[in-house]
């Protein structure tokens, strides 16, 4: 056989593999999300990558740029048990994602999405000092912020809903996304939101 006449091997844009490759955790579709706040969705990455083994770490900001599930994988991992067990992490945000599908039959990513948006705090406070005097002044917050502070509070939630408790952190996290995606005020992650700003309301 010539080599003309040799079948052409198959591309990876069409093999079962890189149609694997492009779901998240093999399962979860991020390809047709949906924002419905304008400000935060430039910051807020869907891709099926959970793992980019810190290429975004040289450069300030770059974190914008990667998944915001392997966002909230990282902060995940800011705590006394999970510093750098990124696998082990993984797993959990893997679990969690599973328990919210079942709870809520929509794709986690997109209500990890909403749970964000809802999460990030619109208004907090800054210390001005005029002579020796300390005082508070409200003042607004940027979208990038915004998307970190979300993060945080789920983090945290998910820390206080599991600590010394018979609820793993699977579970602690997933009630923590489902709860800040319908505005839950009762949610850790929304009231530390509320709280914020309600601080911030007080120093307009």
């Amino acid at each position: 056989m010539s080599e003309s006449d040799a079948p052409e091997p198959e591309s990876p844009a069409s093999s079962e593999e890189a149609k694997e490759n492009a779901l998240l955790f093999g399962v979860w579709d991020v390809s047709e999300m949906e924002y419905t706040d304008p400000s935060m969705s430039r910051y807020i990455k869907a891709t099926p990558i959970a793992h980019t083994m810190g290429r975004h770490a040289s450069k300030q900001f770059q974190k914008s740029e990667i998944s915001i599930v392997e966002r909230l994988i990282n902060r995940l991992m800011q705590t006394e048990d999970n510093t750098g067990h990124k696998q082990k992490t993984s797993k959990i945000v893997k679990e969690a994602f599973e328990i919210v599908n079942e709870r809520t039959e929509e794709n986690p990513v997109q209500v990890l999405i909403r749970a964000v948006e809802n999460a990030g705090p619109r208004e907090e406070t800054v210390r001005l000092k005029y002579g020796g005097i300390s005082v508070p002044q409200a003042v607004d917050v940027a979208p990038q912020r915004r998307v970190d502070e979300a993060l945080k509070f789920i983090a945290q939630g998910t820390l206080s809903g599991s600590y010394k408790s018979t609820t793993t952190a699977a579970e602690a996290l997933a009630q923590q996304l489902i709860g800040a995606a319908d505005y839950d005020v009762q949610t850790y992650a929304i009231s530390q939101k509320e709280e914020k700003e309600r601080v911030a309301e007080a120093a307009r």
